[in-house]
């Protein structure tokens, strides 16, 4: 009988303490990205009753995170004209952040290559003298590059003195 209580007792400790063992923050040290990643729907993430993740950005495209969702991105690909346009959003992805630089840039790499696109600033109505809020390229080599399933896409942007990284997902129509 002693031997069945001192079992009990271990299955109901083994118990009590498991669920402190599980989605325990990792501290990777990752740099100033915060191991940014694009959310789009049907990654096959869940993130509980954390909080909601839209699906898109206000602009329609997809949304990109940066700085552990300090600020947002989001992408937009007009492919009638092939440009790309990158709007800059804030953490509750509502408000645009404008920042004085005159251009951002996506790191890509596909079939062993490497290539760096930059994007020109293209202030809209609303952004403050001097600074941006979009992002526009008129490359139509992006646009085709960003829908290939093998392509690697970083979109790297410095905002507020803090330089952020967020990966961009393959993208296909």
């Amino acid at each position: 009988m002693k031997r069945f209580y001192s079992i009990a007792l271990t299955c109901v400790a083994a118990l009590l303490i498991s669920p402190s063992l599980g989605c325990q923050p990792s501290d990777s040290g990752g740099g100033t990205n915060g191991g940014s990643d694009a959310h789009f729907e049907g990654d096959g993430h869940d993130h509980g009753d954390e909080h909601a993740h839209p699906s898109h950005g206000p602009h329609g495209g997809s949304l990109i995170e940066l700085g552990n969702e300090a600020y947002h991105a989001e992408l937009v690909h007009d492919e009638a004209s092939g440009s790309v346009s990158v709007y800059l959003l804030d953490s509750g992805i509502d408000k645009s952040v404008a920042i004085d630089s005159p251009s951002i840039t996506i790191n890509l790499s596909h079939d062993g290559n490497s290539e760096q696109f930059d994007l020109a600033a293209a202030p809209v109505e609303g952004d403050p003298e001097g600074k941006s809020s979009c992002f526009v390229s008129s490359d139509a080599e992006l646009g085709e590059d960003l829908e290939d399933a093998h392509a690697s896409a970083q979109l790297v942007v410095t905002i507020e003195g803090k330089q952020f990284r967020g990966t961009i997902a393959a993208h296909s129509h």
